[in-house]
């Protein structure tokens, strides 16, 4: 899945002649907190509520006020995991998308983004979770799959963190999303081969993505 087909068309884009009052008007209307500015087709930057409430006058147009990430945008091409660095690094609570030509293709809001990765991940799934700690010379995705599928049960994510530079001494974390919660033999199997277990959750589905949530999938992405 690439930006373009995470764009949500339903979100209003502002132009610089319009008014503090009405980019407050709509942040409340459709419930966000930025939104993106946009003339004749050419990407401005991003407007945030924290800003805004700051204006004296709200009839003054968006052009006589501070607009941000003017330099920040993703291209159409744009794999999801790209979009939440920049989420990441630039606090986005929406992300603007631009074409080829660097005109302006529409908006991702950050919870759409964030409930594909839910979808992705198998999140909703209920399914336990399991984290090993191991070293990196000793990585193995098709090994640790092959002896969790010999207990009947199948890897529906993972995840893997390691240093910035690879060191095979450095230790690791794979975390690992399955589509069981009893996991008590799989636990003994990874064992017996070798595999330190650091932590095992037996987790319940996820029934929505609230702002915890949300926080807790980007630095655990970002890692």
């Amino acid at each position: 899945m690439l930006a373009a087909t995470l764009i949500n068309p339903m979100i209003p884009v502002l132009k610089l002649t319009d008014s503090v009052s009405t980019a407050l008007d709509w942040m409340d209307e459709f419930s966000v907190k930025q939104l993106i500015v946009a003339d004749s087709g050419i990407y401005q930057g991003i407007v945030s509520e924290d800003i805004l409430f700051d204006i004296t006058d709200n009839t003054d147009p968006l052009a006589k006020i501070i607009i941000q990430h003017k330099d920040i945008f993703a291209a159409e091409d744009q794999h999801p995991y790209e979009l939440l660095r920049l989420v990441n690094q630039f606090g986005l609570q929406i992300i603007p998308v631009l074409h080829e030509d660097r005109s302006f293709a529409g908006s991702i809001l950050v919870n759409d983004l964030i409930e594909h990765f839910v979808n992705e991940l198998g999140v909703q799934e209920k399914g336990a979770v399991i984290v090993l700690k191991i070293a990196e010379r000793s990585y193995s995705l098709s090994e640790i799959s092959r002896l969790i599928e010999s207990n009947g049960t199948k890897v529906l994510s993972s995840y893997y963190s390691s240093g910035e530079s690879y060191n095979p001494l450095n230790e690791a974390r794979l975390t690992l999303k399955l589509n069981r919660t009893h996991i008590t033999p799989i636990i003994a199997t990874l064992e017996r081969f070798g595999y330190e277990i650091e932590e095992a959750h037996a987790n319940d589905p996820i029934e929505s993505v609230d702002q915890e949530r949300l926080d807790m999938l980007l630095r655990y992405l970002a890692t």
